[in-house]
């Protein structure tokens, strides 16, 4: 019976002890020091207000990492004009190049024609003198073979110069007599002896003629 006694525990005391717990620290709050309240609040304030404008960011002093990065930019991209220019520079050596071997080609090629045209003008000579005659009968076998001659001598590009009162060009017509004419104010071709002959720009013989002159 008394041990019964001592081990109950009064619903009241057991509710008082809850609420007579520890309370809560308000210490953290109403004992913090006014002014580092004010100063943190102040802070605050003004990291909200100090915002970057473009003028900073423009005016803003660069670090020396980022310095070092632009001149590695720096210096990429100079290498990058150096090899740009090196490729620009041996293109156009290429198409100088190429300009030259093609004029020399054509060069080579003119001066085939122009020995195998060679060959051809003493046999063009005597068919020139075969027609003054009349031995270039039309129809005939001799005439007949003239003409292929001649259409071969075309082919190649050799053109006859030289015509009977053409005005003298002693750059392209050989002077083989002087012949003083009355009423004559310049110097003329008062004949062929022998025409010139061209293969484009090649002279591959000059004519021979009699230069007619103004009379003293």
């Amino acid at each position: 019976m008394t041990d019964k006694n001592f081990d109950e525990v009064p619903e009241n005391e057991g509710s008082d002890a809850a609420a007579s717990g520890p309370a809560p620290d308000s210490g953290n709050i109403s004992d913090q020091n006014p002014t580092d309240q004010d100063s943190t609040e102040a802070s605050a304030a003004e990291g909200s207000d100090d915002e970057l404008t473009i003028d900073d960011i423009l005016n803003a002093v660069q670090t020396e990492e980022a310095s070092s990065e632009d001149g590695s930019d720096a210096g990429i991209q100079d290498a990058e004009n150096a090899l740009l220019n090196d490729l620009k520079r041996l293109t156009a050596e290429y198409a100088n190049y190429r300009r030259r071997t093609e004029e020399q080609r054509h060069v080579e090629i003119a001066r085939a024609k122009g020995e195998a045209a060679k060959d051809l003008l003493p046999v063009l000579d005597d068919l020139d003198r075969a027609q003054q005659h009349g031995d270039l009968v039309e129809g005939s076998a001799f005439s007949v073979i003239a003409e292929k001659v001649r259409a071969v001598a075309e082919r190649l590009g050799v053109t006859a110069y030289g015509e009977k009162g053409d005005e003298f060009d002693p750059q392209h017509h050989e002077a083989i007599f002087q012949q003083p004419v009355p009423g004559a104010t310049s110097s003329t071709i008062l004949e062929v002896v022998e025409v010139g002959y061209r293969l484009g720009d090649i002279e591959l013989r000059p004519a021979k003629v009699v230069v007619a002159v103004p009379a003293e």
